[in-house]
């Protein structure tokens, strides 16, 4: 690290400046505390790293889930043609030698039509999952590409603070560009302690016509283009604003009642569904003002709220918070309490927001 690379960076950040204040005049009034510096730096780096780590966890296990679920789909469709082929063995064994022509038409027919239907749905299905894998991956792969380059600024600060040794200006201008990238630092892992504070607030009306009873709206999710999407638990459906949060487009979810909404890649998301103990996940493409049905993912218990995070649906019932794939597959159940039926509702719903915020 030497004296003209600092006083180069300092030329240039305040080139701009009506008035400059020499280095050396600062050394006597502005303190520079580097083991303090020294120690957040290292913190910070172990943030960071941990945050690495779970994403490049996630990447892999999205790219897995992925190919066991085209394996298990491939297994089951195995399963359902050896069955038929042994239903018709089975069947055509007192009439062995009669229908002999009767029955090979039989079990190619049912191996015939098994394959039809794996080309249609499953592969729709393999399709749709694997769209949503690439873009989730390619998101994660955004990010760590994006924290690279800030890591390692953070890395040469924290590998250069020791040499600096008692040179006071230099000990200065170290010390501002530490505060500068731990700054943007926690900014990037989500600490950057910033307040919302409400502006306003508007009231809009977003029953349609063929809304039978009041909205009761449950979950609301923003796209990236400004459009806004609503489930209605009412009225058993989801409805498409645009900008001027007018409904310019609905789904019905009917007979189920749209319960909450979580966006998996920029113009998908997944609506939780109740409909008695029948519990779905549904996935909405939205292309422009249309909403496209997708695939479905069927659950054993109740599905009172839902978050995406890194390829993993977060899923809160009546009393437990669970932990899906993307394929629909139980990884496991993060918390239960099953004292009472709604146990589970506002605490599941405060872990989802907990798990994401310590998991960035």
């Amino acid at each position: 690290m030497n004296m003209s690379c600092y006083e180069n960076v300092l030329f240039v950040n305040c080139s701009q400046c009506s008035n400059v204040t020499p280095v050396s005049e600062l050394t006597n009034t502005q303190t520079t505390d580097l083991k303090g510096l020294s120690a957040e730096l290292k913190t910070v780096l172990g943030e960071i790293k941990s945050l690495q780590n779970s994403q490049e966890a996630s990447f892999r296990s999205l790219q897995a889930a992925y190919k066991e679920h085209a394996k298990f789909m491939i297994e089951r469709m195995r399963f359902n043609i050896n069955t038929t082929m042994d239903e018709c063995g089975k069947s055509s064994v007192s009439t062995l030698g009669e229908n002999e022509q009767f029955i090979k038409e039989e079990i190619c027919a049912g191996a015939l039509s098994i394959l039809n239907e794996f080309d249609e749905s499953t592969v729709k299905e393999l399709t749709e999952m694997k769209d949503d894998v690439k873009s989730i991956t390619c998101s994660i792969a955004s990010s760590i590409y994006k924290r690279t380059g800030l890591q390692n600024e953070l890395t040469q600060l924290y590998e250069n603070i020791p040499k600096l040794n008692e040179n006071k200006e230099l000990c200065l201008i170290a010390s501002i560009k530490c505060k500068e990238k731990i700054k943007q630092a926690f900014a990037m892992l989500g600490k950057s302690g910033k307040v919302f504070a409400v502006q306003g607030k508007s009231v809009h009306n977003v029953r349609m016509l063929s809304d039978s009873l009041k909205c009761s709206i449950r979950g609301i999710c923003v796209l990236a283009d400004g459009h806004v999407l609503l489930v209605d638990y009412s009225n058993k459906n989801v409805k498409l604003l645009n900008l001027q949060y007018q409904v310019v487009s609905h789904l019905d979810v009917a007979p189920y009642n749209a319960e909450d909404i979580c966006q998996i890649t920029p113009s998908k998301v997944a609506i939780a569904a109740n409909k008695g103990n029948t519990t779905e996940v549904q996935f909405i493409t939205v292309n422009r003002t249309k909403m496209l049905r997708g695939r479905k993912l069927q659950l054993q218990h109740e599905c009172r709220g839902i978050a995406h995070y890194q390829g993993d649906l977060l899923i809160c019932s009546g009393t437990a918070l669970y932990k899906y794939a993307l394929s629909g597959k139980l990884v496991c159940r993060l918390y239960e309490d099953p004292s009472h039926r709604s146990s589970g509702k506002e605490h599941g719903l405060f872990l989802i927001t907990l798990r994401i915020f310590t998991t960035k």
